[in-house]
């Protein structure tokens, strides 16, 4: 069952882009999405996700014709899933240093990071908190940025 859901090319990229970058409105997916994803494609897997129980469809309060999409507590809980994929992504699989670095900064911290990870995500996705300056997801980003910007995996230690 597991598979069945998430096991097209899709599915799991939607959830590492909500989950990984803070973006919640399909514009901000569409536009973020490294792989290219179609727009057909997004919006399918968006309806998918969101009848799965992975995903909530909720108004966006500062515009009437937007929408946010937000991790449910089954997709927070794919944390150590998509933690152990990466890492083994970073170790099989030739990519670029902004590709791995989350990845190996998650595998460092372990259970500890992810359980920190995961507390966060649900004070952003199920709390409506903002996203803090100094947790999991900015360090996050901050080093995926240092390795985007050419200073690379030794910056981000």
């Amino acid at each position: 069952m597991t598979v069945e859901l998430l096991g097209d090319r899709w599915s799991l990229i939607v959830l590492r882009d909500i989950m990984f970058s803070g973006k919640t409105h399909y514009r901000e997916l569409l536009a973020a999405s490294t792989e290219g994803i179609a727009s057909n494609i997004l919006a399918s897997r968006l309806a998918k996700l969101v009848a799965a129980g992975l995903l909530t469809r909720d108004d966006d309060p500062s515009h009437r014709q937007k929408v946010e999409y937000h991790l449910t507590e089954a997709a927070i809980q794919l944390v150590p899933v998509m933690a152990q994929l990466g890492a083994w992504g970073a170790r099989w699989l030739e990519t670029t240093p902004e590709l791995t670095v989350r990845a190996e900064l998650l595998a460092a911290g372990g259970p500890p990071l992810w359980e920190r990870f995961m507390a966060e995500l649900r004070g952003i996705h199920l709390a409506g908190a903002p996203e803090p300056a100094d947790g999991v997801l900015a360090e996050l980003t901050a080093a995926y940025r240092r390795a985007a910007t050419g200073r690379g995996r030794a910056a981000a230690g």
